[in-house]
């Protein structure tokens, strides 16, 4: 009880609010070519530090303290230290989704936040490695990670990209091993179906889809983006025609790398009927999105042929409202990029922060959970099955665009272990 004691005796004596103040100013105050303020900035820091010398010799370990009483509040300080008590364990790793995680479209204008970059710096600085994982192309997500945290972090052999939701996995500065693409691993038939949805897909699109969306430059995933704003009216009526297009496509796919039809099938389906009758079984949102666009399967999920079956099985269909329709292999999904990022990286008995919003990011929160190799953070607003996983375990739940608030609590847990 002595560590909740000392976090009780940090925030009822010092005034914690003003120093984390100026902790955040000196921090973020931006390079200005003027004298006046960098004076301004010298005085600040000069108070910051007064105020921290005032807990480091109050305070038993007060060094610690005083860093914690600059970057949490007391509701994230006690939430650290109960994180701590639970787990018995620092983050050695963090992993993070991007869009509506890192950024929110609603949020932050869809900028990482100064303060993010900021904290993902000082995890860095601390020996603490950082996975980006996200559905994104890896030039695209280099590019502004590049931007926001510099040239030499994400060169540093200490920074990690999972790509195109485990496709790929980027690691500067590791030599042969610093890019790794998954997808090679595949099987012939299961890269034949995204070989032929590839060339399809916009080809043989409907109008609408055809003029209203474009295909993300993925080295290996087939996604369909929106040519309108993200989560506005226009690009949730173009995204949803599209995933039904998709999952047409998938079906035929699926029977052209089967050869035709299988011969136990005595029916006159199609590999679009079979397609639409299982991904409606195996996903609410998409049974929603097709029964809404007068699109429902005919068949019963039991009339899909064995063999159709066990290849749509290994094949998955990312829905993601006004955003993005995608198809992607369960095979190589982002818990796969994160492990061969994470070997790479030589962590070796992981214990990471999860963070993310959506379905890929959740499979990703209960390889964690099962392995006992870390906790999940989520943004409020993300989808229902990640954000009951998450009040299940750690109930760490973050508001829209404020990723910096679970990133300066785990950052605090990782100072309390240094108690130990």
């Amino acid at each position: 009880m002595e560590r909740y004691d000392l976090l009780y005796r940090l925030y009822d004596d010092f005034d914690t609010e003003t120093l984390r103040e100026y902790q955040f100013f000196v921090d973020l105050f931006p390079p200005v070519d003027s004298r006046v303020a960098l004076e301004h900035w010298e005085e600040a820091s000069d108070e910051l530090e007064g105020r921290k010398a005032e807990i480091r010799n109050a305070l038993p370990r007060g060094a610690t303290f005083a860093d914690v009483a600059a970057y949490a509040d007391r509701e994230a300080a006690f939430t650290a230290l109960d994180l701590l008590n639970r787990h018995g364990r620092a983050v050695n790793a963090l992993v993070l989704d991007v869009d509506e995680t890192l950024r929110s479209a609603g949020g932050t204008d869809n900028e990482i936040p100064r303060e993010t970059l900021h904290l993902l710096t000082e995890f860095h600085e601390r020996g603490v490695p950082i996975v980006i994982c996200t559905g994104q192309t890896l030039e695209n997500v280099k590019g502004f990670m590049i931007q926001g945290l510099g040239n030499e972090l994400v060169h540093s052999g200490t920074f990690s990209i999972v790509y195109e939701s485990g496709n790929g996995v980027f690691t500067p500065g590791q030599g042969s091993r610093t890019k790794q693409l998954l997808y090679e691993e595949l099987d012939e038939e299961v890269r034949s179906v995204f070989d032929e949805i590839r060339a399809r897909v916009l080809p043989e699109a409907p109008e609408d889809v055809r003029h209203g969306c474009h295909l993300q430059g993925n080295e290996f995933n087939v996604t369909l983006k929106p040519n309108f704003e993200t989560g506005s009216p226009d690009a949730e009526r173009v995204i949803d025609a599209g995933m039904v297009h998709l999952i047409d496509l998938l079906g035929e796919a699926v029977v052209d790398a089967l050869g035709g039809a299988p011969a136990e099938d005595a029916t006159a389906a199609t590999g679009s009927a079979w397609a639409r009758a299982h991904y409606a079984d195996s996903d609410p949102e998409i049974r929603e999105v097709l029964e809404e666009e007068g699109a429902a399967a005919d068949v019963a999920p039991a009339d899909v042929p064995a063999s159709v079956r066990e290849l749509f099985e290994r094949i998955d269909i990312g829905y993601y409202h006004a955003d993005a329709a995608e198809i992607t292999s369960l095979e190589l999904n982002k818990v796969a990029g994160v492990e061969a990022a994470l070997d790479v990286l030589g962590v070796d008995d992981p214990f990471v922060l999860v963070m993310g919003d959506s379905k890929s990011d959740l499979r990703v929160m209960r390889w964690a959970a099962e392995n006992d190799a870390g906790i999940a953070a989520a943004p409020d607003h993300a989808s229902r099955d990640t954000l009951s996983h998450v009040l299940e375990t750690d109930e760490l739940v973050f508001d829209r665009g404020q990723s910096a608030q679970m990133l300066r609590t785990v950052y605090v847990l990782n100072l309390l272990a240094r108690l130990d």
